[in-house]
């Protein structure tokens, strides 16, 4: 999922900081693994603080790119403070970076995820990788506990388990589909 997350901070980071007079050549590669480091560790910090409905609000309908979803807002401000910090860039000049970077970078990250068609990368990817791979996590804690309630216990094992969860996935209209039956969104 890495690997799937830097591509799209690279494909998106040539007009957000490659062609971006504020962004000194130097630091254009470090600027972007800044990017995916900052999204995926706050991904992660999300699910770590049980922060699971704001994660079930950006996979539902197509505010993923939307800047006033509260995960991209978290992110960008997150992002933005990490390039002040570390490239000594001013807060304009990072904010200017992050606020373009990261909707575009999480709309596309999302809309793959949501896309049955899209080879290469599967949801279980963004699952691992936002739960730290820990089956034990808040997300999977969080569709053990109400999968059950809810009939996702697709093979009928008396457990709901991450082969329940793909099932459910694929069945009740993508990831979005699933977080939104697990938390009423």
């Amino acid at each position: 999922m890495f690997e799937q997350l830097t591509q799209l901070v690279q494909q998106f980071g040539q007009d957000a900081v490659v062609k971006n007079d504020a962004v000194p050549n130097e630091h254009n590669e470090a600027v972007m693994n800044e990017a995916s480091n900052s999204i995926l560790d706050g991904l992660k910090n999300m699910v770590a603080q049980g922060n699971v409905s704001d994660l079930a609000g950006l996979f539902e309908g197509n505010n993923a790119s939307d800047a006033s979803n509260p995960v991209v807002q978290k992110l960008t401000e997150q992002l933005s403070g990490n390039l002040g910090q570390k490239f000594g860039m001013s807060s304009d000049d990072a904010s200017g970076v992050a606020g373009s970077l990261i909707p575009k970078v999480l709309g596309s990250l999302v809309g793959n995820a949501k896309d049955p068609n899209h080879k290469g990368f599967e949801v279980s990817d963004l699952v691992n990788a936002i739960s730290g791979g820990n089956g034990n996590s808040g997300l999977m804690d969080a569709v053990s506990k109400y999968g059950g309630q809810l009939g996702l216990d697709q093979n009928a094992d008396g457990k709901v388990d991450m082969s329940d969860a793909m099932a459910a996935v694929t069945k009740k209209g993508g990831l979005g589909g699933l977080f939104g039956k697990l938390f009423g969104k």
